[in-house]
């Protein structure tokens, strides 16, 4: 008799533990982590809490570097380090950005501006006369501008948009030459 009750309890716990469930605050969500670490990054600097920003962002890219949304962090990190004063560093941050994403006019304009504050203008402008890539041309128009050749700047940028009218990135850069040709 005793030998059967141990017999249906033995059965009884294996029923009820193999129900068993590890809580989801174990279970690692990289990209919704990824974003949430973004997010801290961004309260951070509000608060400029600047180192503490820095390895939130490296902690979201960890988290989900060859995504696309990984460009927001790089571009994130990049704009932080600019804002501290360390071009040097922004820059490849950047770069990444344009890698993963580069439809997004503001990653070309950080990137520019970044090569300006270092002082590669001229050889960056250089170098993209030769590319064959179409986003190169942006970043040719944009440091045209930059450097004060704006006629030159928005005959490139022009020439893209009318070469390239498809791109998401098009509607971006025609609205930046109405502000350039505006002022």
């Amino acid at each position: 008799m005793i030998k059967r009750i141990l017999t249906v309890l033995f059965i009884a716990v294996i029923v009820f533990c193999s129900g068993y469930k590890k809580p989801d605050k174990y279970v690692i969500r990289a990209e919704k982590d990824a974003f949430y670490h973004n997010n801290v990054g961004l309260n951070y600097l509000k608060d400029r809490i600047y180192y503490a920003a820095i390895q939130e962002f490296k902690i979201a890219i960890s988290l989900s570097p060859s995504t696309q949304a990984s460009a927001i962090f790089y571009n994130n990190l990049g704009e932080t380090y600019i804002f501290i004063g360390y071009p040097e560093q922004a820059r490849p941050c950047f770069e990444d950005a344009i890698k993963l994403y580069g439809l997004n006019l503001q990653y070309h304009k950080n990137l520019v501006n970044c090569y300006k504050l270092l002082g590669i203008t001229n050889s960056k402008i250089k170098e993209l006369r030769t590319s064959n890539d179409p986003l190169s041309r942006i970043q040719l128009g944009l440091l045209y501008i930059e450097t004060g050749e704006t006629r030159k700047g928005i005959n490139t940028l022009d020439e893209f948009c009318m070469s390239e009218p498809d791109l998401l990135i098009t509607p971006a850069v025609r609205q930046y030459l109405r502000t350039v040709v505006g002022q």
